[in-house]
């Protein structure tokens, strides 16, 4: 390969790079179709300093396994049934519902008997 091909290649590398960084727009279900093709239940496709966005996506009789956040944490619904619970207290969920988690307070998605689609936005990057 010439330099001057190398140095192209180098150049639009760096520039999808920079496009991603610019983006703006994101798919949700994009996001949460890949989730069901792998083994992982969450992704989150926004993560900054100031704030991180993501999907998760739990099968019924799938475990939710995470812990308190560093940061605060909202949950939007976007499909399916089950419960959050949220310290000691257990939360009813439905579609198109928003639920608040303090940060460093436990809390899990558990008994949905339908698939559970969920947003998620942290105040904070997560790690």
């Amino acid at each position: 390969m010439s330099f001057a091909i190398f140095r192209i290649v180098l150049i639009l590398k760096e520039f999808k790079k920079f496009i991603f960084l610019l983006k703006i727009k994101f798919d949700a279900i994009e996001y949460l179709n890949k989730l069901k093709k792998n083994n992982s239940y969450f992704h989150t496709f926004i993560n900054k300093k100031s704030l991180a966005v993501g999907v998760i996506f739990l099968k019924p009789g799938e475990n939710d396994t995470q812990e308190p956040h560093d940061s605060d944490e909202i949950y939007y619904i976007l499909d399916g049934n089950g419960f959050l619970q949220i310290n000691d207290k257990s939360h009813r969920i439905k579609k198109e519902e928003i639920y608040f988690v303090a940060k460093d307070v436990p809390h899990h998605f558990y008994g949905n008997t339908k698939n559970l689609s969920v947003l998620y936005f942290f105040g904070g990057s997560y790690s």
